[in-house]
């Protein structure tokens, strides 16, 4: 059964003495229309309610037909800056993917079967199960809005099913890599504006993101609680826009080395300069790109440092080491953290996840001293009764080939 498009709905009169009937439905422009009938008869209202009804499935407009295409960007328009500017580009990117493997029809004419076109194209493709996942995840999310805004009746795609993705073990920095790395960064840095070593440094010590520590500015350090606020940033004549990603703002402890390098760093830079670790240099050069409007919100979290991956890439090549990232640095320090006794919500308060699956999946490493505390337990409970086993089983062998001998 079709959904019905007119709703009829009650409303006090102007005295409160009765109730005044009205038409609740959305137009061909998709937009909410509340039409006061001004009577309190029933049979009479219901009678109005049908015949608007007749107009909106008969009449010379579809109300919400569109290509898929044109409902990606509707859809997009609407959402507007409930999320980021990376994550719209993420989900148009999704959306194009899905119309080349369906086609650019009508968005109420997809059913669970595109649904699984899309994911059998996404795996030919050579796409990861995690990569796919995702996909699926951002389409579903695009019809559930539409259900939601009362485009769909129902979510197409409700029921496919993601293909399972294997867990990926964290990658942490040991102790000794963590000291190379440090080494490293101080070699690379002389001919870098960044100050790496500290910058590593504060990473290790309070687990934040890379975009997190770039965006930090001076008023974030309260230099007598030792303390580090991570919050989002307004977009004003010194700094730009910037949004935390997950949670809201959240402070972080300092050592007593961490706010002693900070203060060094301080009395080095030159005033007027908001940010922490962004050099001066760097500063005007986004100051000029915000002047001719070619600075974005996705800047504020992915260009504030040209090449930084690539020395970073750098600094784990002359330390040795072939496989990392920046990232793991919050892993190692956060793996730290749960090997010295923090609960898993403390973990996650101070990682500031949203919810505690990521703060499960991502970040409860497996200590290495678990794989000897398992291999003593083992030991303990069956290792005599297996070594007596094995012994036994190991002589009588060995007398048979006497005998046979």
């Amino acid at each position: 059964m079709s959904k019905q498009l007119v709703n009829l709905r009650t409303r006090p009169s102007r005295d409160g003495r009765k109730l005044t009937y009205f038409l609740d439905y959305l137009d061909e422009c998709n937009k909410r229309q509340r039409i006061s009938l001004g009577h309190a008869n029933k049979r009479k209202a219901e009678c109005e309610r049908t015949l608007k009804e007749q107009e909106l499935r008969i009449g010379v407009f579809e109300p919400t037909s569109m290509k898929l295409g044109k409902f990606m960007e509707d859809s997009l328009a609407r959402t507007g800056k409930q999320i980021r500017e990376s994550t719209q580009v993420e989900y148009k990117s999704s959306m194009i993917d899905f119309i080349g493997a369906v086609g650019d029809i009508d968005y109420k004419r997809i059913t669970h079967r595109h649904g699984e076109i899309f994911l059998q194209n996404c795996l030919d493709a050579e796409n990861s199960p995690a990569t796919t996942a995702k996909k699926i995840r951002q389409l579903k999310r695009f019809f559930q809005l539409a259900v939601q805004r009362g485009q769909l009746d129902d979510n197409p795609l409700k029921n496919i099913k993601p293909p399972k993705a294997s867990k990926k073990k964290v990658r942490t920095y040991a102790p000794q890599e963590c000291k190379r790395i440090f080494e490293a960064a101080r070699e690379i840095q002389r001919d870098s504006v960044l100050q790496w070593d500290l910058l590593i440094t504060i990473a290790l010590i309070t687990c934040m993101r890379k975009s997190e520590l770039l965006n930090t500015v001076w008023s974030d350090i309260d230099f007598e609680n030792k303390t580090i606020e991570v919050s989002s940033k307004k977009d004003t004549k010194e700094t730009w826009q910037w949004y935390i990603k997950d949670t809201d703002c959240r402070t972080l402890p300092l050592t007593d080395l961490a706010i002693m390098l900070l203060a060094e760093l301080q009395a080095k830079r030159p005033a007027g300069y908001p940010y922490v670790f962004l050099p001066p240099e760097r500063y005007d050069h986004i100051q000029q790109l915000r002047k001719k409007g070619k600075w974005t919100l996705s800047s504020a979290r992915i260009k504030v440092v040209n090449n930084f991956t690539r020395q970073f890439k750098q600094i784990l090549k002359k330390a040795g080491i072939e496989k990392g990232q920046f990232h793991d640095l919050r892993r190692t320090g956060l793996s730290s953290m749960l090997a010295k006794g923090l609960s898993k919500y403390d973990l996650m308060t101070i990682a500031g996840h949203a919810k505690f699956d990521t703060t499960h999946q991502f970040y409860l490493a497996v200590e290495d001293n678990l794989v000897g505390r398992a291999r003593d337990a083992a030991n303990e409970g069956f290792g005599e009764i297996l070594a007596h086993i094995w012994h036994a089983g190991g002589s009588g062998a060995d007398e048979d080939k006497s005998k046979a001998s």
